[in-house]
């Protein structure tokens, strides 16, 4: 099933993505969900964020390819970072250049996962139990800012402008992670395309060693990481993060008026 949340006619509401129709539904996505017999086409509704993380996780150095290519070590633990609530942003929103630095903004295509029942301390064979499904993501960077300071790796304020955090447009609860691949064009040429299966932390240990850390809460985001093929964007550029059996996340980045 496809979840997702929307705006319409002045009201927020969440449902499921049948074909081209929004199926609407009242109560709670991650609890008790059920029909209310409205339904809407995709093309009448604003996307909204398909759900409303508490935090956003994201990994780095979790793809054996791009380790190996950049000649970093295979770790040991999942190396994370968070980004802020703040920085949200849905499908078809644009991307907004920041306008308190400069240098290169940097797409990075992922696989999200969406927790659905709180995680604390689980193992990896509890944790698929957890896992409500998985969604498209671009974890957007101002590249050069995290190692302006070499006193101090700005990860917070790299990864956290306003609309850096781009995730949806569905949560797919049916996906299969081992078998998907990552496609990301822009301006609709193919610039990433990695098998999900590369991942050194896949989906399950992920949540697992994480919730070992800090307790996860359903809406909770955690972003599987990128692999090769990282490039700069331009305003203007058209973005698609594209994950079969899923969606298509599609944003434009744009320069800040």
């Amino acid at each position: 099933m496809k979840w997702l949340r929307f705006a319409h006619e002045g009201k927020t509401g969440f449902g499921v993505l049948d074909g081209d129709t929004v199926v609407v539904h009242d109560g709670d996505m991650f609890g008790s969900a059920t029909p209310t017999g409205e339904r809407i086409a995709d093309t009448a509704i604003q996307w909204l964020t398909p759900c409303v993380p508490g935090k956003m996780i994201g990994l780095w150095n979790n793809f054996r390819a791009a380790a190996e290519k950049n000649g970093w070590a295979i770790p040991s633990e999942p190396l994370y970072f968070l980004k802020a609530a703040s920085s949200f942003c849905a499908h078809h929103q644009p991307i907004l250049a920041p306008q308190s630095c400069d240098g290169r903004v940097i797409y990075e295509g992922e696989l999200a996962i969406v927790i659905g029942r709180t995680a604390s301390r689980i193992t990896e064979a509890e944790a698929p139990a957890h896992i409500f499904g998985y969604t498209c993501a671009n974890d957007v960077t101002a590249m050069e800012l995290i190692q302006r300071d070499p006193g101090f790796p700005q990860w917070a304020r790299a990864k956290s402008f306003d609309t850096f955090g781009v995730f949806g447009p569905v949560i797919e609860t049916g996906f299969d992670p081992g078998q998907g691949e990552v496609v990301v064009l822009l301006n609709g040429r193919e610039r990433q395309r990695y098998p999900l299966a590369d991942m050194i932390f896949p989906p399950a240990r992920l949540v697992s060693l994480i919730s070992q850390d800090m307790t996860l809460h359903p809406g909770d985001v955690i972003l599987c990481g990128t692999s090769l093929g990282v490039l700069p964007m331009k305003p203007g550029t058209a973005v698609e993060v594209v994950i079969e059996g899923i969606g298509k996340l599609s944003n434009e980045y744009r320069a800040t008026v």
